[in-house]
């Protein structure tokens, strides 16, 4: 299931997550983005089974919040689950999409971003994650120049957005509270 919203991110309701990808309404989702100690993005290669987008690179994690659950505590548990470790973490940026999947789904998100470091070990859910890698965002943004494809549509935007929040938290501190109401 999904928290449906409107564009305030107020929420509509629930539906079934393939249901409201089929028929490209608004809903909630998260991303996290972790660095390493080496300022890497920790990207992953979702498994070949997923509903869309199978076997494409994208961020460190994705999913949607469930039902009572708020954004934050919904990237803590996907990161565990998908992953198999957990960071702090903090609200980077909101990432309001649309884009066409390659099977006729619709991703239509309201999508709360995170920012965390991690340098330890994982233990991936194979049946979410085929592999993952640490690299800078310079060559990141080279392969997905390069090879398009093999990259998520949300990471093709999410990417500059994440990159302008850090180079911003490098010259100030960003204030965690600023945009608390947007994150639950």
């Amino acid at each position: 299931m999904v928290i449906l919203v409107n564009e305030q991110n107020e929420w509509q309701g629930m539906m079934d997550k393939l249901a409201a990808h089929k028929e490209g309404l608004l809903h909630r989702a998260i991303s996290v983005f972790v660095i390493n100690d080496k300022n890497e993005i920790l990207v992953q290669q979702r498994a070949d089974g997923k509903y869309h987008s199978g076997g494409l690179w994208s961020n460190t994690c994705c999913s949607h919040p469930m039902q009572g659950e708020s954004s934050i505590m919904a990237a803590h548990r996907r990161l565990r689950e998908e992953l198999g470790f957990d960071c702090e973490l903090r609200p980077a940026f909101i990432l309001r999409y649309k884009a066409e999947m390659e099977n006729g789904l619709v991703e239509n998100e309201y999508d709360h971003v995170y920012f965390g470091s991690y340098s330890g070990s994982l233990h991936l859910d194979p049946h979410e994650v085929k592999a993952y890698r640490y690299v800078a965002v310079e060559d990141l943004r080279e392969e997905m120049n390069a090879n398009p494809t093999a990259f998520t549509a949300w990471l093709h935007l999410a990417l500059p957005k994440f990159t302008e929040y850090l180079a911003s938290s490098v010259e100030e501190e960003p204030n965690p509270g600023t945009q608390n109401n947007l994150y639950q």
